[in-house]
């Protein structure tokens, strides 16, 4: 009788198992039967924002339906003004502003309460905290920051262990059309962002080197390469506070960046070959650095520059001897709308009168109509670029 069983038991496994694979090959064409069938796709989203109309009005436009109040605010309008939109049946939000100039803008909604970037445009400004829509509306014909049909230089980013900084930090470099083909040496512009920026700025709002494309192919301006560094060389926000910015960024320039540059591109050597521009903060970091070292760099960009409170009583001798800081900077070049209301205008004049009153060289461009923008901070560059590197063998 236990014999009997043993045997049942040995012949009974492979019945057991033929059962299964048999369940399993069921399970398999059922499953393939499934997956075979014609699937419905979710219907797409066809929302458009932002719609630019051919006489540059634009509508925006953005889907939230438990929504109670949405609102725009965008670069051209003034501070602290919001432009309500109004709900469609179909949970969509909408408004259609009136001309807007032909450059590019930050934009943003304001959903009950909540500031957010436009959740269907991918175009997006970086900072260093919040960010904010990009539109770009086309000027015809194209402006010296359009993407035209001429040969583009390159944008690189570098990192670097500063240890002025003590941490690795990056930075981003135009190197002109033809660069990597060419054994010339190039000048240099070291190009600084404003507060709460980030050193794509230039190129993601800015367009620094699309304009500088079509400068060197207008042969308007000299090839040249252009760094644009980290200007937040103390962390942004508490982690910085109790260091000084304005100091920490010029040792890091200094002693670390430049030596960088120099060591790794094909750089012109010496002073004439070397420019120093920047916006807001930025521009207040030139004024700062460019004064403390004269022996450094032959022009200044000061764009709507946050002008350092201490300027005449640190730079008294700079200040008293004209005709010296004359022959070291060729240029000093300085521009604010005369909307800013953030450095304000009126202390960015004075500043330039202050240079005059001491007979030192200056140009002051008041850009009418024109706020604490990067529209603005375009047509620096673009007027301020032509005029570096005059001098010096091409």
């Amino acid at each position: 009788m236990a014999m009997k069983s043993r045997f049942h038991s040995e012949i009974s496994r492979p019945r057991e198992n033929q059962v299964a694979q048999s369940l399993l090959r069921v399970f398999l064409v059922l499953a393939f039967a499934a997956t075979s069938q014609p699937q419905t796709p979710p219907a797409a989203d066809t929302l458009v924002s932002p719609e630019i109309h051919a006489d540059r009005t634009v509508s925006f436009r953005i889907r939230a339906p438990k929504a109670s109040e949405v609102g725009l605010f965008g670069d051209w309008m003034p501070i602290g003004k919001l432009e309500p939109l109004t709900k469609g049946s179909d949970g969509v939000w909408s408004v259609t502003t009136g001309p807007i100039d032909a450059t590019g803008h930050l934009y943003t909604f304001n959903v009950d309460g909540v500031t957010m970037t436009d959740p269907i445009n991918p175009k997006v400004k970086l900072r260093q905290r919040t960010s904010a829509s990009l539109i770009e509306v086309p000027a015809d014909p194209p402006a010296a920051w359009s993407a035209r049909d001429v040969p583009h230089g390159s944008v690189v980013t570098e990192w670097q262990k500063s240890a002025v900084l003590g941490r690795t930090e990056r930075m981003l470099i135009y190197l002109p059309p033809g660069y990597q083909k060419s054994s010339a040496r190039f000048p240099v512009l070291y190009l600084v962002h404003g507060n709460g920026d980030v050193p794509e700025s230039w190129t993601n709002a800015g367009n620094a080197n699309l304009i500088l494309d079509n400068l060197i192919a207008d042969k308007s301006a000299r090839p040249m390469i252009v760094v644009m560094p980290a200007g937040h060389a103390a962390p942004y926000g508490p982690a910085g506070r109790g260091q000084n910015n304005t100091e920490l960024f010029d040792q890091y320039l200094v002693k670390d960046l430049i030596p960088f540059v120099e060591s790794q591109y094909r750089v012109s050597a010496g002073k004439q070959n070397r420019a120093l521009a920047g916006l807001s903060m930025g521009g207040g970091l030139t004024i700062n650095v460019g004064f403390s070292h004269l022996d450094l760099f032959s022009a200044l960009g000061i764009f709507s520059p946050a002008i350092p409170r201490d300027f005449e009583t640190k730079y008294k001798a700079a200040l008293d001897d004209p005709k010296g800081t004359n022959a070291k900077l060729s240029l000093v070049w300085i521009a604010c709308g005369d909307q800013d209301n953030t450095v304000q205008y009126p202390r960015v004049k004075q500043f330039a009168e202050l240079l005059d009153k001491h007979q030192v060289h200056e140009t002051f461009r008041t850009i009418e109509g024109g706020a604490h923008v990067w529209p603005v901070w375009r047509v620096c560059l673009t007027e301020f670029a032509p005029l570096l590197f005059k001098n010096t063998n091409r």
